[in-house]
């Protein structure tokens, strides 16, 4: 089997994933998961299409990790990892949409607007 690359995105991070066959070793920029996401919850969520399909032990998962913050890098890297499963095997495609693995969550930070404090606070009105 031949590698396979995936891009994710989710807020400002963007996760490159590049999946081959092993025995379920995720390595995020040159580190293991267990020292990038120290949260088990933030372990959780990355393993989440891998667990659904029972294939968690069958690839080792190279990724390039970059922009944003914890929680955004996670879900970029879910998404980044279900599409190159679906890569290898169309048919699971319906399975991890079914759990919204499949799906970009278009939600980004709005920016900021000239002459306020934040994107939609005003400053405090003053009558007088």
């Amino acid at each position: 089997m031949e590698v396979i690359n995936a891009l994710g995105r989710r807020k400002a991070a963007v996760a490159r994933v590049f999946l081959n066959e092993g025995t379920g070793k995720i390595t995020i920029n040159k580190r293991e998961i267990e020292t990038y996401f120290p949260s088990t919850i933030l372990q959780f969520v990355v393993k989440q299409p891998l667990t659904k399909l029972g294939v968690a032990e069958k690839y080792d998962i190279k990724v390039n990790l970059n922009g944003g913050g914890f929680k955004g890098q996670a879900e970029a890297l879910r998404l980044a990892i279900a599409r190159a499963l679906v890569k290898v095997n169309p048919e699971d495609k319906s399975a991890l949409r079914a759990e919204g693995f499949m799906t970009r969550d278009p939600r980004v930070v709005e920016r900021k607007k000239p002459g306020r404090p934040k994107a939609r606070k005003r400053f405090q009105f003053s009558k007088r």
